[in-house]
């Protein structure tokens, strides 16, 4: 720890043992003066305490945001296009509830100094005002209103319909990770079915060959698709929209530096977009984090192994993803190697040599 952490820590040691002495003070005030006159004293000192933890309390929430918000994602900004309503709609809600905050607790500490017990003053009992209460909760009911209504909006648009040029991606959870698939050249995700699941080999069931029992047809649609785990790959300035879903219990989609969230549930795909304004590499400069790496993280409680489900995110530019998708191999290829066709041209492309050759050479070679 540092220097000021420590005196900070000495500080507030030396002030609660102030309070303390004081207490016992007041105790023995007490025992000498009566037990009224000791009433009074206590609610005096009650009254300066009041005034003393009010200021201290306001220095605190000052040095606390001193200290702490360049550790925030706030002294960042959103790492996404659509993330920027997110942090206009958290900045207004911080303004709104902020001036509450400090307006009441000036008040409420304020109060209890200034209307303690007095013989110069008598009580005045104030038990009920229509006015009052209407303005009490018709103001606040008009400003959470609001907010709720800037929400509604928000969530609308990340959850609508995305851009026809937007990029797709299937994220599906799965205890304790993440599953990335990609169309291939078709655009099209192929069809897949949970019965056919293998953890090793297709996790996430995808339909490559025939059925009799389960009634399943081979999809020649999922012969391309690229299925990765745990680092999704997407574009800068390109929309992207994720079509969520989970392999098991409920998760969720976590993208705290985009400021997007959304639920994986088990047979029910829910959908978001959003567009990335700075690559990765952009990202490590920008926050002078040369380890810096975009998270998704699972934000529901899915078990014992849910503090290790976290995945990464790369965002590149258009020309190193095109440079990546094309080193990519298709998880069917992987699992039916005889189905590549790469390698069929090349065991097939020194046939036609040896049949075309001449008889004579035919023989000279086979000697």
């Amino acid at each position: 720890m540092t220097t000021t952490t420590y005196l900070v820590i000495a500080v507030v040691a030396l002030i609660f043992l102030v309070i303390f002495q004081i207490s016992k003070a007041a105790e023995y005030v007490s025992v000498l003066k009566g037990e009224e006159t000791s009433r009074k004293q206590t609610n005096k000192i009650n009254g300066f305490l009041m005034v003393g933890f009010l200021v201290a309390g306001l220095i605190g929430v000052w040095y606390c945001n001193e200290v702490l918000y360049n550790k925030t994602l706030l002294a960042v900004g959103s790492a996404s296009v659509q993330g920027e309503r997110v942090d206009s709609m958290l900045w207004v809600t911080l303004i709104v509830t902020g001036i509450v905050f400090i307006a009441t607790q000036i008040l409420l500490f304020w109060f209890a100094y200034k209307y303690q017990e007095s013989d110069k003053r008598k009580v005045f009992y104030f038990p009920h005002n229509n006015k009052l209460e209407v303005l009490w909760t018709v103001v606040p009911a008009i400003a959470l209103t609001v907010l709720v209504v800037i929400g509604l909006r928000n969530w609308f648009y990340f959850t609508g319909d995305a851009p026809a040029d937007a990029m797709q991606v299937e994220v599906t959870g799965k205890q304790f990770g993440w599953i990335f698939r990609y169309p291939g050249q078709d655009k099209t995700f192929g069809k897949k079915y949970y019965k056919v699941i293998d953890a090793a080999d297709n996790s996430l069931g995808l339909v490559w060959k025939d059925s009799a029992t389960l009634n399943l047809k081979d999809d020649p649609a999922t012969h391309d698709d690229i299925v990765l785990e745990q680092t999704m790959y997407v574009v800068k300035d390109k929309p992207v929209k994720l079509i969520i879903g989970s392999r098991d219990v409920i998760h969720d989609v976590g993208l705290s530096q985009f400021r997007m969230k959304m639920d994986a549930v088990p047979g029910i795909p829910t959908t978001m977009w959003f567009t990335p304004k700075y690559t990765t590499k952009e990202m490590k400069d920008k926050t002078g984090n040369p380890n810096f790496q975009y998270e998704i993280s699972c934000d529901q409680m899915c078990g014992n192994g849910h503090y290790s489900m976290k995945g990464v995110i790369e965002v590149v530019t258009q020309e190193e993803f095109d440079v990546w998708m094309a080193k990519q191999k298709p998880k069917y290829l992987d699992i039916f190697p005889d189905k590549d066709p790469s390698k069929k041209s090349d065991t097939t492309a020194v046939k036609p040599m040896a049949a075309s050759m001449p008889a004579d050479k035919k023989i000279i070679a086979k000697n």
